[in-house]
C-alpha cells in the first residue's frame, strides 16, 4: 500500500519477517491493522506492508519503505512508546535494511 506520492531521491527499506511467539499470536492478529494505520499515516512513509504467511500463521512478511532514514527512526521512536512497541518485545524481527537511490 503506498502511503503518499513524493519525489524522492534515496529511500530507506527494510525487508524481511517477523516470528509471532503461538501464544502471542490472536494478540497481535487484533492489534496489526491499529500498526499498520498508524504508520501509514507517518510523515515520509511511501509503502507499508505486513502480511501473514500463508504457510505458517506465526510468520508475518514486512515490507516496509521510507523517505530516509530520519523518517524510519521516527518510526522506531513512535513505535516505542506506543502499545505496538509493548505488545511485540518478544516478537522475533529478521529484516535487512537498505538504502537506496531512486535516481
Amino acid at each position: 500500500m503506498v502511503c503518499g506520492q513524493i519525489v524522492l531521491s534515496m529511500t530507506f527499506t527494510v525487508k524481511g519477517y517477523m516470528k509471532v511467539p503461538l501464544e502471542e499470536l490472536a494478540t497481535i492478529e487484533e492489534q496489526l491493522n491499529e500498526h499498520i494505520q498508524n504508520t501509514r499515516n507517518e510523515v515520509g512513509c511511501i509503502e507499508f506492508r505486513v502480511e501473514q504467511s500463508s504457510k505458517n500463521k506465526c510468520i508475518f512478511n514486512v515490507f516496509e519503505m521510507f523517505v530516509d532514514k530520519d523518517a524510519f527512526v521516527l518510526h522506531q521512536d513512535r513505535v516505542k512508546t506506543d502499545s505496538w512497541g509493548s505488545l511485540t518485545e518478544n516478537v522475533k524481527r529478521v529484516y535487512k535494511v537498505e538504502e537506496l537511490g531512486t535516481n
